[in-house]
């Protein structure tokens, strides 16, 4: 080769050495020199090895612990605000039993549901337990799978935290326990140390608890649901579970019998016959009589709800959970329940009086601290908390978020004109409603027209054939935002015209954040039980019960200016007071189902609820309790919110209103042209003016009948029954309600 070619020679390499990157020589440059693919994997297996041999040293230095979950239970204590002591709980309730012991088809069940491979593997999941440590290490939260040994190791051995020591250790121990320990003795560990719900830890507690037989007896039904129920106990329970929580708890039962038959564990004709064990009815434990069991198991729930805790993490104990109730007023809540109703119905000899529960909640409306709730007659005779129950129409008591969705959104009439207290509306009953896309055309109770009416008056008076019209002119999807913002669960209610009877469900919880948010000048108010929940290794936070204003002061204090005219002359005069600033409104449901009454002063909201209940939980009438054709809201519940308000609230007190409409200020005058006369024939009902009014404590409202424009024609009933209709349920002596389709009475 001459010198000229090698010159081209050596300068053809140097140009491609440049676009390489690295001179000529054939050295690498730049950043290239330190990564190359040779170097990235001999790192990679370089971290693998000390992974293993970290391992390695990890499994020789941790050692099996003693089991120490049983150790470590403690009691929770729940207190009252001032400190007394409501109830101590948490003592395991758990009864250990061997393997044998339990159906060979149930011990399948919890294999079938949490570890199909468990009879196979080597007590970890590594890939399941690699997902489980990147979640933790990425603060994904408490995701990642685990093998029954994992679960077991977990539970007595160790403890419940999160973190990726523990779940390092976790592993290690599985490996050395499933080495160390038979599958049986495994899978009798898990079964008997597991949560069930219920307060059952232990699967005889837990067979106990929901279906009253010995674990022995179970069948693999039973088993499916209990197996099931780990998952997530609180939710799974059927006695408490949402419509959403029985679907999903039914999914995940069918979920484990199907892997049992794909396993070879049941015969697929059996499975294909079986239905599902509906279980029985949580009974109460022992200290829970009276309203003890229903604060303590709504508290727990609240502090499942807003801490963040799981329910075995707070299962474990050691929490003191200290209540907003105040004692007194808890007791003066109790007496007026008793004294206004329970003490006037017969519950053994009359059907229609044993129908009857109620239900009440007590707030604050400025701090949102529930200072008195009334559940029912007795948490071990009837297990459902009615001051918390959502099942029932809240009728009437709907009405006033209307009107405040028609002031917040500046809404209009058909022809135009503003809504406010003195617009006046037609009143006519089963008056068609115009501007809606669904033809409705409600009665108003007892059928009475109005005519020509504003819609002070109409508050007053309850006419529905206005609400459902101006339902209609707001547009019912802003009524129901507006309900929500004020504190009523609005998920999946359609927005329909009918709405503006109440046909959505509500609680007296419920109802009484929402009134006290119209009290608290449209800041919002989340009712709280539960003042605080402590720990002595951990911190436990919970949200601020006053939240941020979600109307506006202008709509709220509206509200509360028109609601005083219910009480000063509508529905609600039962519980009108000469001293005292009162707001409130009744309501009655579809069929006498529900009767409300939800009233508040400038410092205190209460709301009361009665609900008709057959023997079997369902919804029933009312009608004949207590001697009377119905049960109205300002009846009943009027006559218990007034015993316990006039004796709970203090010194008298005036609201602080910022509105120009209402009957905070001298009424509007009534239109009169064209405005028929209302009927004196009006038959007799619990719901009208008592005749007296209420001085600063008030005697007890009667229930005295008369009719929109004339005084009484017919005698005034009293509480006890007539004597010439011993049972009022029965169909004799009692005449027929004109109108048992109303979705509202009041």
């Amino acid at each position: 080769m001459g010198r000229a070619e090698a010159r081209q020679a050596r300068t053809r390499g140097a140009r491609r050495a440049a676009r390489r990157g690295r001179p000529s020589g054939g050295k690498r440059t730049g950043i290239r020199r330190f990564f190359t693919w040779k170097k990235i994997l001999g790192t990679f297996f370089g971290f693998c090895l000390l992974g293993m041999l970290g391992f390695v040293i990890l499994y020789l230095v941790v050692d099996i612990p003693e089991g120490n979950a049983a150790a470590k239970k403690q009691s929770n204590v729940y207190r009252y605000s001032n400190g007394k002591v409501i109830a101590r709980t948490g003592d395991v309730n758990r009864e250990i039993v061997d393997l044998d012991k339990v159906p060979e088809d149930v011990q399948k069940t919890f294999v079938a549901a949490e570890n199909k491979s468990f009879y196979k593997d080597e007590g970890i999941d590594f890939k399941g337990t690699a997902r489980g440590v990147l979640n933790t290490l990425t603060g994904k939260g408490k995701q990642g799978g685990s093998t029954i040994t994992q679960q077991y190791v977990k539970n007595y051995y160790l403890s419940q935290d999160q973190t990726v020591s523990r779940k390092l250790k976790e592993l290690v121990v599985s490996l050395k326990v499933d080495r160390e320990t038979s599958k049986d003795d495994i899978l009798a560990g898990y079964i008997n140390t597991s949560y069930y719900g219920r307060g059952a830890y232990g699967i005889q507690a837990a067979a106990q608890a929901y279906y009253g037989i010995d674990a022995k007896k179970l069948n693999v039904r039973q088993g499916a649901y209990l197996a099931a129920l780990l998952q997530a106990p609180s939710q799974y329970d059927w006695a408490a579970a949402t419509p959403t929580g029985k679907k999903l708890v039914k999914q995940r039962w069918n979920y484990v019998l199907d892997n049992m038959v794909e396993e070879g564990w049941l015969d697929s004709g059996k499975r294909s016959g079986m239905t599902f064990p509906t279980p029985e009815n949580p009974k109460a434990p022992p200290g829970r009589e009276g309203q003890i069991g229903y604060l303590v198991e709504e508290a727990k729930r609240e502090v499942l709800r807003n801490s963040g805790l799981s329910e075995a993490e707070f299962e474990a104990g050691g929490y003191t959970v200290t209540l907003n109730i105040d004692p007194k007023k808890q007791k003066q809540l109790e007496k007026a329940v008793d004294a206004k109703l329970n003490d006037k119905l017969d519950r053994k000899k009359n059907k229609a009086d044993a129908r009857v529960q109620a239900g009440a909640a007590s707030v604050d409306p400025k701090t949102g601290k529930v200072l008195a709730m009334y559940g029912g007659e007795d948490y071990v005779k009837h297990y459902t908390n009615n001051a918390t129950r959502r099942d029932y129409q809240s009728a009437s008591t709907f009405k006033p978020l209307i009107l405040a969705a028609a002031l917040e959104n500046g809404s209009t009439t058909q022809d135009g004109k503003p809504i406010t207290a003195s617009t006046v509306y037609d009143g006519t009953s089963e008056r068609p409603v115009k501007g809606g896309d669904v033809a409705f055309a409600p009665p108003n109770e007892d059928d009475v027209s109005y005519g020509p009416v504003t819609v002070q008056k109409a508050m007053n008076k309850s006419v529905n054939s206005v609400f459902a019209q101006m339902g209609v002119d707001v547009g019912m999807p802003k009524v129901l935002e507006t309900a929500g913002k004020l504190g009523m669960d609005v998920k999946g209610v359609p927005a329909v015209p009918a709405q503006t009877l109440g046909s959505m469900g509500a609680s007296p919880l419920e109802m009484a954040g929402v009134y006290a948010t119209l009290d608290n000048h449209g800041k919002k108010v989340t009712p709280a039980l539960v003042a605080s929940v402590e720990h002595k290794d951990r911190t436990v936070d919970l949200p601020d019960p006053i939240g941020d204003e979600v109307i506006k002061r202008g709509t709220a204090d509206s509200i509360t200016s028109v609601l005083t005219g219910v009480v000063d002359d509508g529905t609600g005069r039962a519980v009108r007071n000469a001293s005292q600033d009162i707001a409130g409104k009744t309501g009655t449901s579809d069929d006498n189902k529900s009767a409300w009454f939800t009233g508040y002063t400038p410092k205190l909201v209460t709301s009361v609820g009665l609900f008709g209940e057959g023997e079997k939980g369902n919804q029933v009438s009312m009608r004949g309790a207590g001697g009377f054709k119905r049960v109205n809201g300002s009846g009943f519940p009027s006559e218990i919110w007034a015993a316990y308000t006039f004796d709970a609230m203090g010194a008298p007190s005036e609201f602080d209103l910022d509105t120009s409409m209402g009957a905070a200020i001298a009424p509007p005058v009534e239109p009169t042209t064209g405005e028929p006369k209302e009927p004196t024939n009006e038959p007799t009902k619990p719901d009208d003016d008592p005749t007296k009014k209420p001085t600063t404590k008030p005697t007890e409202p009667t229930q005295t009948p008369t009719t929109p424009t004339a005084p009484p024609t017919t005698p005034t009933p009293t509480t006890k029954p007539p004597t010439q209709d011993p049972d009022p349920s029965s169909s004799a002596g009692l005449p027929d309600d004109p109108d048992d389709s109303l979705l509202d009475r009041d």
